[in-house]
């Protein structure tokens, strides 16, 4: 019984621990390269400087407000999804994750410095890191994680050698 419940825990788990990492992995290089570009602007640049400026607590909750401004894209998709429109309303939510991913994961990269100054907030974020890398570890140990990876680059290998022999015309 033991051995049938792990295996279909497992089961179960391994897709949503697969797209974690995926998400992270992917995802959030190209929303950081998108904005540290938009972070260029002066205006951005100037906000982003303040940012970097706000005492411990003000530094919390500018990190904090993004999570509430994804809550009118929510209720947006509700709305959505109660008229039946559930392609809209998908849409909205990934659309709103995404921008706000994005902008958490800059805000971090901005506020860190001050927010580790709680100490509270760095043995959070330890806890959070540690039991991450645990997970980064155990999925990319797996098998079938080791053969998409390696299906990956070599797609990647083919698209790069495509395109080279493209621009080379």
């Amino acid at each position: 019984m033991k051995r049938h419940l792990k295996r279909a825990l497992e089961l179960i788990l391994m897709p949503l621990a697969a797209a974690v990492v995926f998400f992270e992995d992917v995802l959030l290089h190209y929303l950081g390269v998108a904005m540290a570009a938009f972070a260029k602007w002066p205006p951005v640049a100037r906000l982003e400087a303040w940012f970097g400026r706000l005492p411990p607590w003000g530094a919390l909750v500018a990190f904090v407000a993004p999570s509430t401004l994804v809550l009118p894209i929510k209720l947006a998709a509700f709305g959505f999804a109660l008229h039946g429109k559930f392609a809209l309303a998908t849409a909205s939510i990934l659309l709103g994750k995404v921008l706000a991913t994005a902008l958490v994961a800059r805000l971090y990269k901005i506020l860190r410095p001050t927010l580790v100054t709680m100490p509270w907030f760095l043995a959070s974020e330890t806890w959070v890191f540690k039991w991450r890398d645990r997970l980064y570890a155990f999925v990319e140990s797996l098998p079938a994680w080791q053969k998409t990876k390696a299906m990956v680059q070599r797609l990647r290998r083919w698209l790069s050698g495509l395109v080279a022999g493209l621009l080379a015309r």
